[in-house]
């Protein structure tokens, strides 16, 4: 059992890392071009309600 929630910890850091990477990368395409600002906040907010509704499962 322990082994395997590790494992999922070590996924969940990867993927932490490389969403980074992206955001990184994303803000640098970003600063000058309002269109594509406005539509990744809008996929930002909807990333975001769709975590706070899986951890609302998880607390039960």
């Amino acid at each position: 059992m322990y082994k395997e929630t590790m494992g999922f910890v070590r996924g969940m850091g990867a993927g932490m890392v490389a969403g980074m990477a992206v955001v990184t990368m994303g803000n640098r395409m970003m600063k000058n071009n309002r269109h594509l600002r406005r539509n990744a906040n809008k996929a930002m907010h909807a990333v975001n309600g769709m975590l706070d509704n899986v951890q609302g499962m998880f607390k039960g």
